[in-house]
């Protein structure tokens, strides 16, 4: 049994609430937490990690990113929405090829580990689609699905890969689930569906009964409209409101369907940086903390944002301060971003805290950096202050992925030449730097 000790670190744990324990050790024992505690005793043969100095904390979850999109970085910063799915997702979608979504999965799964991103809810539909006289066709191939876990599992980190569902190419979207068996491995997969928003009814439930044929849980973009104003209204209508969905964004949902969603036990992913842009609805995090609804946070696109999941954080604290009524603190985003999102991705007994016989998904902050050193408030600080280059070590399952603030098991050099040809070959070479 490989076993690992970190020692006398700043310890945040999350569960309940957060808390701070200065001079704490964790024991790590064949990837998962052993014990927490002050003067833990290493077992022989353990390596001991030095956390003095440390800040030590649970691996963040984001609850919702499209990964692929890594090779788009900030090809969308300055556009609106409907402009967005025109370039991002008519336009340049289907020219992507399986080796650029295993370029792309590659580099923002790195992206993800270096900023203490741990767990990531992978929505994935860049395909083998094509838009011709009909419009915008959605398609599916599997080599698709197979390179972008190809480039998951590369990374090294855990992964919830949430395929967009087609019930009209239903036998390869079976052979997709093989690809992931449960028990095999730090990926799990999800039935992504253009859902209730977007979709009649007729769609929605053919999309939901092969997430049930598959046995998976749901993710879905939902918003009121534009084919539906009362999506969550229609679901619970039609017996479709289920415990195992998350509905990303939801900002214009009316209070009533937040309150529908955390009664069926259902969760939202929140991408709060996204979200200030839509002009709609107000700030959502705190409705959600209102109406009792598992939340979690969430990137969303690089083609418009940045991936430092940090910002992320800050970005739902400050939009919790718009909202009338009690804002969140420190500690709420905190929790939102580990144990909360773990949660509502189904990884709550897994992930998100350093709760004994959980995942050792773990980061260690230097929290002797010069924006971090004398912090009265460890978790403030975290929240408020701390950014990727505090991230000094980040553990999966007990494997370190980045040590002493630099990403291992990779040539960085070569990753980012392989982005560089995908971004290349997708935009025919304009806006790439070199």
């Amino acid at each position: 049994m490989e076993s690992k000790l970190l020692r006398n670190g700043l310890v945040i744990d999350t569960e309940p609430e957060p808390v701070a324990h200065p001079g704490w050790d964790v024991l790590i024992e064949d990837g998962r937490i052993a014990a927490v505690g002050p003067d833990l005793t290493a077992p022989e043969g353990a390596s001991v990690i030095d956390a003095t100095d440390r800040i030590v904390l649970p691996g963040f979850v984001d609850t919702h990113r499209h990964v692929w999109q890594s090779v788009l970085r900030s090809i969308a910063v300055d556009v609106d929405l409907p402009d967005y799915f025109q370039l991002v997702r008519q336009q340049l979608g289907p020219r992507f090829r399986p080796q650029d979504v295993r370029a792309a999965n590659l580099l923002g799964a790195l992206e993800c580990l270096d900023s203490g991103v741990t767990t990531v809810q992978d929505f994935a539909y860049a395909r083998a689609d094509r838009v011709d006289s009909d419009g915008f066709v959605p398609g599916f191939d599997l080599d698709y699905a197979e390179a972008a876990l190809d480039g998951l599992r590369a990374a090294g980190m855990r992964a919830v890969f949430a395929y967009l569902l087609t019930p009209q190419h239903r036998a390869e979207v079976h052979r997709a689930r093989e690809l992931i068996r449960p028990g095999q491995s730090l990926l799990t997969m999800a039935a992504a569906s253009l859902g209730p928003s977007n979709q009649k009814l007729d769609a929605v439930s053919a999309d939901w009964q092969l997430a049930d044929e598959l046995g998976l849980p749901i993710v879905t973009h939902v918003a009121s409209g534009p084919v539906n104003e009362r999506p969550i209204e229609m679901l619970r209508d039609n017996g479709l409101l289920r415990p195992d969905t998350v509905y990303v964004h939801g900002n214009s949902l009316a209070d009533d369907e937040l309150s529908m969603i955390a009664d069926s036990g259902g969760a939202v992913s929140i991408t709060p940086a996204v979200e200030a842009r839509l002009g709609h609805g107000g700030p959502l995090i705190g409705r959600l903390r209102s109406a009792g609804t598992t939340t979690g946070l969430g990137v969303d696109v690089v083609t418009t944002v940045g991936g430092d999941f940090f910002s992320v954080i800050r970005a739902g604290l400050l939009t919790s301060y718009l909202a009338p009524g009690p804002h969140l603190s420190p500690a709420d985003l905190l929790r939102i971003a580990t144990l909360d999102g773990a949660k509502a991705l189904g990884l709550g007994d897994e992930v998100g805290s350093l709760r004994v016989g959980k995942q050792a998904d773990i980061m260690l902050l230097r929290a002797d950096d010069v924006n971090l050193a004398g912090a009265h408030d460890p978790i403030g600080a975290v929240v408020s202050s701390a950014h990727p280059g505090n991230v000094d070590t980040v553990l999966v399952a007990g494997r370190a992925v980045k040590q002493n603030g630099v990403l291992l098991h990779h040539d960085l050099d070569a990753v980012r030449a392989q982005g560089r040809a995908a971004a290349a070959h997708v935009t025919g070479g304009q806006a790439v730097a070199s």
